[in-house]
């Protein structure tokens, strides 16, 4: 039986490095698009530069004997973005760059094309205390920034193409990717950790799912073959949900680290974020963004394999192998 060769975009991505990996365990074959070389891709997967991603790009080398498509790569989110239009950036390559591949990959007869899409494209916040459920697949569409509207028209488009064509399109809306070799402010949080900063976050009672790359990565894959999931969109995280404090509480305990965490009120912070102008940090620092998969475990008969515990132990390990080099 022939392996299937599966086009991975945003292959040298975070998320991409891992999925390329786990399709090589699975004995897959990979077309790995990049924007550009860097030279040292290495010999385990075909590698094609596409260059900037948009309405034009020609797909059609990578997707030769493509049987699936993972669509990884995107201008993604930033926090102080340059572009003087930044909704018509995010849409030059995350709505036309979408469409332009999934024409291309419907012409040459690949048959399912798995999108990665954002959970922005529901929302920032859910909100208990306003009887706020966590959003879920069924929740509608309410993006509140830029990137998100572009994943949502995106997600639109593909849903188009699909209708057209007959191609297989699977949204998946992750939320917080985490795992080793994350950077932002994940890698923030776990350098204060590390060096034993006094931190004013131990009575933060928020909830906020997040979903490791092992978790991520594993539906992916399940989404390749599996018959269900053509034309669905699912959400996917770790199934257990923290609040701040507790996520610094047990990720110091990955780090071995002890952690000193002063009990403020979350009010007191939020008003000073405010004050500084610093509501979108207050807003991940103590707001709450839970997800719902129970439609994707039902759907796929999926559950994440890896635990909270164990991912955020390989992060730690990551991020102290990288502090040691």
């Amino acid at each position: 039986m022939t392996a299937r060769r599966i086009l991975v975009t945003g292959a040298s991505g975070f998320v991409g490095k891992a999925l390329c990996q786990c399709l090589r365990d699975n004995d897959m074959l990979i077309n790995a698009a990049i924007r550009k070389s860097a030279g040292s891709e290495g010999s385990e997967a075909c590698f094609f530069s596409v260059g900037e991603i948009g309405g034009n790009t020609d797909w059609a080398a990578a997707l030769e004997n493509v049987d699936c498509v993972v669509h990884l790569a995107a201008r993604v989110h930033v926090m102080a973005d340059m572009e003087s239009d930044p909704l018509a950036a995010f849409r030059r390559v995350n709505v036309e760059g979408a469409r332009r591949l999934a024409e291309q990959a419907a012409q040459v007869g690949v048959t399912r094309l798995i999108f990665i899409s954002s959970i922005k494209v529901n929302g920032e916040v859910t909100d208990a205390s306003k009887d706020d459920r966590p959003f879920s697949s069924f929740t509608p569409a309410c993006p509140v920034d830029a990137y998100g509207q572009s994943k949502w028209e995106a997600e639109q488009v593909l849903h188009e193409v699909a209708a057209r064509t007959g191609l297989e399109v699977v949204i998946i809306r992750p939320v917080l990717v985490y795992g080793p070799g994350v950077k932002a402010n994940f890698q923030t949080m776990m350098r204060w950790l590390d060096r034993g900063v006094p931190l004013p976050l131990g009575a933060i009672h928020n909830k906020r799912s997040l979903v490791a790359l092992d978790n991520l990565v594993d539906l992916i894959v399940t989404c390749i073959d599996h018959p269900a999931a053509a034309n669905q969109t699912f959400l996917v995280s770790d199934d257990e949900d923290l609040s701040t404090t507790e996520l610094l509480q047990r990720m110091a305990g990955a780090l071995g680290k002890s952690v000193c965490l002063l009990p403020v009120p979350a009010i007191l912070l939020k008003s000073g974020a405010l004050l500084l102008g610093r509501r979108g940090v207050a807003q991940r620092l103590l707001g709450s963004l839970q997800v719902d998969i129970s439609q994707t475990k039902s759907t796929l008969g999926w559950t994440p394999p890896v635990s909270v515990d164990d991912a955020l132990k390989k992060t730690a390990e990551g991020f102290l192998s990288r502090a040691r080099d």
